[in-house]
């Protein structure tokens, strides 16, 4: 049976070492005024936080798969103990850890709040969908609801008393929300009639709380075509009293659970909504950008996705590899045995390595940007908020999808170091990639945060966020350019820096002609700016492990460790960056094929 530790060491690195989040929060009021951005507090809510995902729904996680979630007359039962774990969740705060004091919150810095966000991914991801939609519902309400409705819902949802949803998919549209069918109709009274389907509804009904708060696409009556004609409605499972008390229950009922290939102790709900009684949240035909609230956040969540699924994965792997023992090696590790633990083997530690660097840097990119919220959100200068702002915006569909994607390769190379063992069920390395799927999927498929990146966040500003980032990386070199044991890095991040800007020159001026040219280019322009991303992150990490390393504080050899992983990602998975390179500019022309190619017969139409 797997087991988890939380890596609580390279976290504690990343944000005093690295980032020094204390610091850089002493410059907020809203952390100060209540003493949340302390190093201390951060130390011992991480300690609190590992011990419970460990002890209590890690070991929930295998058989949660395997019993998977049920439903009978729209009444959905989750796995055994499950619903236990969530109340002593619930009961100790954890819901409420970096909610807004206002609304019962803890009012602690999101970057603790998604460092404990990934210890619960790890140990038990569909778990964790349940508490984690909620936040996002939480958020999307902070935003955009009334003061009415913030002052009933929030501290419900902080509480953990109710848990939240959002409801975007139907059955015939996912990505293309524009073609929404689901209509809401105005009452007069204040309410609307929301009718219509909802798919692929991540905690849509659950035996975990009374009320669920389902936050809703649809059309309001009249309301014009495409994705600007949508209105975003709170539509709760039971209709709530002026005085926070539940009513009857409301005309939203779970059809079925969807049968998948993993997350199964996550109810996924096809969510029938029959003249449901909604509220709108926001301004009307202004849901999609209310929505984005939600949406944002949860990209960066199923990147966390990414990173505790492969960080899983590799520590069981990593155990795997020092126990198995098969074939020999020189030196002999021990003679005295007839064969040598796997770990000795090179592709064995090329395997274990890639998983490792890749889930550190993920790590670091979380808790960069999950700092750079707690700044847009909270810093008194406009200025450093719209910097932090422009950073979460240009990095998010990096974070979704760069981290999804190596996530996905870490468990399966993790699972690959199991041999034929890593196919069994029992050892549990199966599950972590059927898990680790969905990642690359859901809240925008992988390609569509790939077109985002390009057309949105690069090219639709002129490239100016780009260019805020190519400055922090270049002074950072310029910073550095001293520093001999750095330099290799340096040298290899300054080139790849510069080429992903003449990249961008080269997508940019071929889009002007032709837009297709940029979407044939973006997931591989995506998978680029995430390695000299990660390529950034892992100098920042090296320069602290030789900081550590000088000042005598490397006893347990963690910097030593550090900086050989670092020199890892450069040699063996940032030249990638190379083959890359030369994918971009090919551009569309070998995509631009004839009909005959996919077998396509067009009705040919006579002038």
């Amino acid at each position: 049976m797997p087991t988890y530790k939380a890596p609580l060491r390279d976290m504690r690195f990343l944000l005093k070492d690295v980032f020094k989040a204390e610091a850089a929060l002493s410059e907020v009021p809203y952390y100060t005024q209540n003493e949340t951005h302390t190093a201390d507090l951060a130390d011992q809510i991480l300690d609190e936080a590992a011990r419970f995902a460990s002890n209590v729904i890690q070991p929930l996680n295998m058989s949660g798969d395997a019993e998977g979630c049920t439903v009978a007359d729209g009444v959905v039962k989750t796995p055994a103990g499950f619903k236990e774990a969530y109340k002593q969740y619930a009961a100790a705060g954890w819901t409420a850890l970096d909610g807004d004091p206002e609304y019962g919150g803890q009012g602690v810095p999101h970057v603790i709040g998604n460092a404990v966000s990934e210890m619960m991914i790890a140990a038990n991801i569909a778990w964790s969908m349940y508490p984690g939609l909620s936040h996002g519902a939480y958020t999307a309400l902070k935003a955009y609801g009334d003061d009415a409705t913030k002052n009933i819902y929030l501290p419900k949802l902080l509480a953990g008393e109710w848990t939240g949803t959002m409801c975007l998919t139907e059955p015939h549209c996912g990505t293309d929300l524009g073609l929404l069918r689901t209509k809401a109709v105005d009452n007069g009274d204040g309410s609307f009639s929301i009718t219509g389907t909802k798919i692929f509804i991540s905690a849509g009904e659950h035996d975990f709380t009374d009320n669920i708060v389902h936050l809703v696409l649809a059309r309001i009556e009249g309301a014009p075509a495409g994705t600007k004609g949508i209105s975003l409605f709170l539509v709760p499972k039971f209709n709530v009293n002026a005085d926070g008390s539940l009513g009857e229950r409301n005309g939203v009922v779970c059809a079925s659970l969807e049968h998948k290939m993993g997350i199964k102790a996550n109810a996924t709900a096809v969510l029938n909504f029959d003249g449901a009684k909604g509220f709108l949240v926001g301004q009307p035909q202004k849901g999609m950008q209310a929505m984005f609230v939600m949406m944002n956040g949860a990209r960066l969540g199923t990147g966390m996705q990414g990173l505790g699924l492969g960080e899983v994965a590799y520590q069981n792997a990593l155990a795997y590899a020092k126990d198995r023992i098969q074939m020999r090696h020189e030196p002999r590790m021990d003679p005295a045995q007839p064969a040598d633990p796997i770990i000795v083997h090179a592709d064995v530690r090329r395997m274990l390595l890639t998983a490792k660097a890749y889930n550190e840097a993920a790590r670091a990119l979380t808790l960069w940007l999950s700092l750079s919220i707690d700044i847009e959100q909270h810093h008194p200068d406009a200025a450093k908020r719209e910097e932090a702002a422009d950073l979460v915006a240009l990095m998010t569909p990096i974070a979704k999808a760069f981290m999804t994607d190596n996530g996905f390769t870490s468990t399966v190379l993790a699972q690959q170091v199991f041999g034929g063992h890593g196919y069994i069920k029992e050892w549990g390395m199966e599950q972590f990639v059927r898990d680790a799927r969905i990642g690359q999927i859901y809240e925008g498929t992988n390609g569509i945060q790939a077109l985002d990146l390009i057309g949105r966040k690069v090219l639709g500003d002129g490239g100016k966020k780009l260019q805020k980032l190519s400055g922090m990386l270049q002074a950072f070199i310029e910073e550095n350019e001293g520093n001999e044991d750095l330099a290799p890095m340096l040298d290899a991040l300054g080139k790849g820096a510069q080429q992903l800007g003449s990249l961008t020159m080269v997508v940019g001026q071929k889009a002007m002609q032709d837009q297709a040219e940029a979407n044939a280019a973006a997931v591989d322009y995506l998978r680029y700016m995430g390695h000299v991303t990660y390529a950034y992150l892992f100098a920042l990490m090296s320069k602290a492990a030789l900081e550590g390393i000088a000042a005598g504080n490397d006893k347990d050899g963690f910097y030593k460790s550090k900086l050989q992983t670092a020199k890892f990602y450069y040699a063996k998975l940032f030249p990638e960056t190379k083959a890359l390179a030369a994918t971009i500019k090919a551009g569309n022309e070998t995509l631009a094929v004839d009909d005959v190619v996919f077998g396509i017969e067009r009705e040919v139409v006579s002038a």
